[in-house]
């Protein structure tokens, strides 16, 4: 599914090009030409099942008090049948589909006929327009980095209303949930679909499409690596940020304002998860640069994996804490508070000061100070499907030494944190931890698959340089 923001490999500093006089491999960039049968079950089980898992989980709550098991179990005993569930289940609505389509077109609207105004006035925030990396095709894509101006606009607006316009209930969200949630999936399945379509017929970039001969694995891998509207809009950069993670944070907020209507109070539970996961947002919006650099933009192509996910998956699955507390107002003690703080402060920490370190040897290439001292690096060499040949150093210094992935790390420490501000009564908080954990584990093995096909015998150097992926002396 959708994940947040993450790096590749420690990115190159300067790569420099020269011809090679000969085609690179092809599957050294990018998702797979070929489907063996395990990545084809995968993914059809995907297909089938992460929709029902999202409504499973959703259901649970609205109906059941967010007990996972309690739905199996009225189905096992024959207390409750799924005709049932499904008959309590709220169907779409006008309102629903009014406010998600007035939401989305606010998103467009911000995105493409704003221009970021933030850099100007912000001391360190890079926006404005800005350079993608370097596509398998050997084209460089240029993007309007204005995430951070619509998300402050969205927010500015937001409690504008809630604390003076009063045009609609600051629990607008929580209220229509369900209902949002047929929409959300109505324009997932379209944009994937519209993707599909356009990367047979109408590709912004023929050179860098991939076509497996297999319908299922096209459809969610995507076609497309770029997919455009016009000159700005890209589909990756709008859909990984605008829909799901602009609105990740009014959904907590939605949810600590139906916590507040019904039970009088916010508890400092609902305050941990809103200002942990908020500062994680902003981080991303900050760093919407940086995040050109990353794995979603320089490796996945556009399908159902991120257009479907990124409209439903993120922001349904990766708000259940909040959604939980609206149900379970737990109240931690002081102690488990300021844990959960703590946890929350060090994983965001060790999160942005590796991939900060990464970014700061990218930009001088090399020429910095990482804890005090001069960088060390592998330098390798890399070959682009256009046949350019690209230098590249790869990071040993600083937590680039201490793990090959530790950002990983301290985004799962991050993660965990959310979930322990949810107290040990349901299962169904901590999903968050256990997929962010499969998902990176998965992520950082795929990544390591593509480098070690990128850079050959360099890779082999790096490995034994920094010879842990995560844990360091475990993993």
């Amino acid at each position: 599914m959708a994940a947040k923001s993450q790096p590749s490999a420690p990115q190159p500093g300067s790569p420099g090009r020269v011809t090679n006089g000969k085609a690179a491999s092809q599957g050294q960039w990018g998702r797979a030409w070929e489907v063996d049968w395990f990545s084809l079950a995968s993914v059809v089980f995907l297909l089938l099942f992460a929709p029902f898992i999202v409504y499973y989980f959703i259901m649970a709550c609205d109906q059941y008090s967010c007990s996972l098991t309690a739905p199996l179990l009225d189905i096992a005993a024959g207390r409750a049948s799924l005709a049932d569930i499904w008959a309590k289940t709220p169907p779409v609505t006008t309102r629903a589909a009014l406010l998600y389509t007035s939401w989305v077109a606010f998103q467009v609207l911000l995105y493409t006929m704003l221009p970021d105004f933030c850099h100007r006035f912000l001391p360190g925030y890079v926006g404005g327009v800005q350079e993608g990396a370097v596509t398998p095709a050997g084209a460089v894509n240029k993007y309007q980095v204005n995430g951070l101006q619509a998300w402050l606009i969205t927010h500015l607006l937001w409690f504008a209303n809630s604390h003076l316009l009063s045009w609609f209930s600051p629990t607008i969200i929580f209220d229509n949930w369900i209902p949002l949630l047929w929409c959300a999936n109505f324009l997932g399945y379209t944009v994937s679909t519209f993707a599909m379509i356009k990367g047979y017929f109408f590709p912004t970039n023929a050179e860098d499409c991939k076509f497996t001969g297999n319908f299922f694995y096209n459809y969610m891998m995507g076609i497309e690596f770029n997919p455009r509207l016009g000159k700005w809009f890209d589909f990756k950069l709008f859909f990984n940020g605008r829909p799901g993670i602009v609105a990740w944070t009014l959904i907590n907020l939605s949810f600590a304002a139906k916590q507040q209507e019904l039970y009088g109070q916010v508890t400092n539970s609902m305050v941990l998860v809103n200002v942990l996961q908020a500062m994680y947002v902003l981080d991303f919006f900050w760093n919407e640069t940086w995040y050109l650099k990353t794995i979603d933009i320089c490796h996945d192509h556009f399908g159902w994996y991120l257009g479907w996910g990124d409209c439903v998956w993120l922001p349904y699955l990766y708000t259940l804490q909040g959604l939980y507390l609206v149900y379970h107002p737990v109240q931690l003690s002081t102690h488990h508070a300021v844990a959960v703080l703590l946890l929350g402060l060090l994983g965001y920490y060790i999160f942005r000061m590796a991939n900060h370190q990464k970014d700061l040897f990218r930009r001088t290439d090399g020429r910095c100070l990482i804890w005090g001292r001069k960088p060390k690096a592998i330098e390798c060499v890399y070959t682009s499907a256009d046949g350019q040949k690209h230098r590249s150093k790869l990071l040993v210094s600083g937590f680039w030494g201490v793990a090959r992935h530790f950002n990983y790390t301290g985004d799962l420490m991050g993660s965990l944190a959310y979930c322990l501000a949810c107290g040990g009564g349901h299962l169904l908080p901590y999903f968050y931890i256990i997929y962010m954990t499969i998902l990176l584990t998965h992520r950082c093995l795929r990544d390591e698959h593509r480098c070690a096909s990128k850079y050959g015998r360099d890779w082999q150097r790096y490995t034994a340089a920094v010879p842990y992926r995560l844990l360091p002396g475990l993993f």
